[in-house]
């Protein structure tokens, strides 16, 4: 898929200094080697590819689920769908997790969420201190 498959758009591109400073920092200082304009061209071109293809199936998914904005969950979907499963966040799969992970049942955390409720009412409700 290339991006004028989605508009004819040749000016997408992302800017080379940060690009280079990316590429600076993975190579670090010490390593003696350098990185090419061609090689660093390539990349953003790459990139800009890899970022359109991911957009484009996030796209789909939101669409399929009747949605109007791309949520991160479509951008895991679609990483898994294209076969970079190794892509998607672990930190969001932790945060999935942290309810079962809490050790708590459902009675105790709908207990909790309604204390917090009660507690956030009764602090409106009293006013300004």
């Amino acid at each position: 898929m290339s991006d004028r498959e989605f508009g004819g758009n040749d000016d997408l591109t992302l800017p080379k200094a940060t690009i280079q400073k990316i590429i600076t920092e993975i190579l670090g200082d010490k390593s003696g080697l350098t990185f090419g304009k061609d090689a660093r061209d390539l990349l953003i071109d790459c990139s800009v590819e890899f970022i359109t293809l991911i957009s484009s199936e996030a796209n789909e998914i939101a669409e399929k689920e009747s949605k109007k904005t791309i949520a991160a969950e479509h951008i895991d979907k679609a990483l898994r769908e294209l076969g970079f499963p190794e892509y998607v966040s672990e930190t969001r799969e932790k945060k999935t997790n942290k309810l079962q992970d809490s050790g708590l049942t459902d009675e105790q955390l709908l207990q909790q969420q309604q204390e917090l409720f009660r507690s956030a009412t009764e602090k409106y409700n009293s006013g300004p201190v």
